[in-house]
């Protein structure tokens, strides 16, 4: 094909070609970074709801898991009480021996000893076995044990009171709770 333009006119005809290639191009090229752009702002706004989502749910487990955590201290709680209610009622049950081994020993005059002393816990009942050396002792202790706080049903065997000296005796009684 023959051209048969003057020269300067085919030279604004190659600059309009070259304008709107270039104008074509920076509007392609325009187009694709508008839409990468917001391609770029989707896939952010998608990432940021997707992490509110997780922060929501990692805050619920969290509130889960601390709630499993104080049923877990509450039942141990529980636990801890129940045994030491099982303790009070067991301790509140037990006669306190040393208490009453003490009085026993207060009201025991010097010159009497004892050879044995034997407790039954089934009937709270103590036996104790001695030497006086005479009936007058003997009978002062019998009304320190009659004064005694928290000893009942004091006996003693006729046979006790038989010799005048060198009595070997037996007294039984019971601890009243």
């Amino acid at each position: 094909m023959i051209n048969l333009l003057p020269p300067t006119q085919q030279e604004e005809l190659r600059q309009e070609e070259r304008f709107k290639l270039v104008l074509n191009l920076g509007i392609i090229i325009l187009a694709f970074l508008v839409s990468l752009t917001l391609i770029l702002f989707s896939i952010k706004i998608s990432l940021s709801t997707d992490l509110k989502i997780q922060k929501i749910y990692f805050e619920q487990r969290n509130k889960k898991m601390e709630g499993l955590e104080i049923q877990e201290l509450e039942a141990k709680i529980n636990n801890y009480n129940s045994t030491l209610s099982k303790l009070i009622v067991f301790y509140h049950d037990q006669l306190d021996l040393t208490s009453m081994l003490e009085k026993i020993s207060q009201a025991l005059p010097e010159e009497i000893y004892l050879t044995t002393l034997n407790f039954n816990p089934q009937i709270s009942q103590i036996s104790l076995t001695g030497f006086s050396p005479n009936r007058e002792i003997l009978l002062q202790f019998k009304e320190n044990l009659e004064k005694t706080e928290g000893l009942e049903k004091i006996y003693f065997p006729p046979a006790n009171w038989i010799p005048a000296t060198d009595i070997d005796f037996s007294v039984n009684f019971k601890i009243s709770r």
